[in-house]
């Protein structure tokens, strides 16, 4: 990923709650890798509840949240929710919060 931040008119922000079996299964490696893939920004983290939690930004997140949300060997999305957010345009980087 660029370590230089630049906006544009096409960039989306959104807030998403993962639910299904998304804990303990490699999710959260899951959208690092998207996200590195799409050059995103933003952070995702583990939930007291079992969700996951992200917040994705960048030009290709409607491309993020199709990739998450498909099944693989492990995890599985049962249902998500969608926010859009406005761009924050300070951040550098795609990280696991805790």
């Amino acid at each position: 990923m660029s370590p230089f931040f630049y906006y544009n008119e096409n960039m989306k922000r959104y807030y998403i709650i993962y639910q299904g079996i998304v804990q303990g299964v490699g999710f959260r490696g899951k959208a690092i890798a998207c996200a590195r893939k799409h050059n995103l920004t933003g952070y995702v983290r583990n939930c007291a509840n079992g969700d996951v939690e992200c917040e994705i930004q960048g030009e290709e997140v409607d491309a993020f949240v199709k990739e998450t949300i498909a099944d693989d060997r492990f995890a599985k999305v049962f249902d998500y929710s969608l926010k859009e957010l406005p761009v924050k345009e300070d951040e550098k980087n795609f990280r696991v919060r805790f």
